[in-house]
C-alpha cells in the first residue's frame, strides 16, 4: 500500500512545477543580467531587485502605493463585476434585450481603457472617481462577455422543466440558471480581476499621486530600473494572488464543474 502524502506534501506536489518554472526564470534572469547583453544599469539582477523591493517596504512607500492601488482596483472591480454580471444574466436570459444591448457592448469592447483616460479626466477630473469608473468600465465589459455566454448556453429545456413544475422565477434563477452558469461567472470574475489590474495601470498613469503604476512612472523618469522591476514584480504577484484566491472560491462554490 502507498502511504497517503501529508497535507504539506500534497501542497508541495501541486506547487512543484510552478516553483521549478520560477527557479528557471530567476536563473535565466540572473544569467542575462550578468551576460552583458544589456547594459548593467538597465537590467538589475534578481538580488538587486529584491533589495530595491525591501528598501521600498522599509520606507513605507510600498505599503502606501499598494494600499492606494488595491482600493482603486477593488472598488472599480466590485462595481464593474456587479454591473457586468447583472447585464450578462439579463442579456443571456432575455433574447430581445440581448438583441438590443449586444451591438452597443460589442462596439465598446475593442476600445481599451487607456484610450479613455483623457476623456475620463476631462469629465471627472484627476480625482479617484475617474480612476474607479475607468476600471469599472473595463471590468464590466469583460465580465459581461463571459456571463452572457454562460447564461445563454444554459439549456432552455432545464428552464422549461422548472417552469412546468411550478417553480417561480426567483427559484428558476437560484436553483437552475445560477448553478448552471456559475462556472462561467467565476471564470468571468477571474478574467475581470486581471482586466482590473490592466485598467489600474492605465488609470494611474493618467494622473495620480500614489499607486504601483504611479511609482513605476516616477521611477522610470529617474531611470531607477531596479525599483521599476520591483514594482513590476509586485504587480505580477498581486495578479497571481488574486487569481489563486478566486480560483479557490470557484472550487468551493462551483465544485461540480470540471473546468
Amino acid at each position: 500500500m502507498h502511504a497517503t502524502p501529508s497535507p504539506p506534501g500534497r501542497l508541495l506536489g501541486r506547487a512543484g512545477p510552478a516553483l521549478g518554472t520560477a527557479a528557471a526564470v530567476l536563473a535565466l534572469w540572473y544569467l542575462l543580467a550578468r551576460s552583458g547583453a544589456v547594459a548593467p544599469g538597465l537590467l538589475p539582477t534578481p538580488a538587486q531587485t529584491a533589495a530595491a523591493l525591501a528598501d521600498s517596504a522599509r520606507s513605507g512607500v510600498l505599503a502606501a502605493d499598494l494600499g492606494a492601488s488595491l482600493a482603486r482596483a477593488g472598488q472599480g472591480f466590485a462595481l464593474g463585476a456587479l454591473l457586468g454580471a447583472a447585464l450578462g444574466f439579463t442579456t443571456g436570459y432575455l433574447p430581445k434585450v440581448s438583441a438590443a444591448v449586444t451591438p452597443a457592448v460589442s462596439f465598446l469592447r475593442p476600445i481599451p481603457a487607456i484610450a479613455l483616460v483623457p476623456l475620463a479626466t476631462a469629465w471627472f477630473g484627476i480625482g479617484e472617481s475617474a480612476k474607479r469608473l475607468l476600471i469599472a468600465y473595463a471590468v464590466l465589459l469583460a465580465v459581461w462577455l463571459y456571463v452572457h455566454d454562460g447564461v445563454s448556453r444554459v439549456p432552455a429545456s432545464h428552464l422549461r422543466a422548472a417552469r412546468s413544475l411550478g417553480a417561480p422565477l426567483h427559484r428558476r434563477f437560484t436553483e437552475v440558471l445560477l448553478p448552471a452558469a456559475a462556472p462561467a461567472v467565476l471564470a468571468a470574475l477571474r478574467y475581470g480581476a486581471s482586466v482590473a489590474l490592466l485598467a489600474l495601470v492605465a488609470a494611474e498613469l493618467g494622473g495620480a499621486d500614489s499607486g504601483l503604476a504611479y511609482r513605476l512612472q516616477v521611477d522610470g523618469q529617474f531611470l531607477r530600473v531596479d525599483r521599476m522591476f520591483a514594482g513590476l514584480l509586485v504587480l505580477g504577484l498581486l495578479g497571481v494572488a488574486v487569481d489563486l484566491a478566486l480560483a479557490s472560491i470557484g472550487r468551493r462554490f462551483a465544485h461540480w464543474s470540471t473546468s
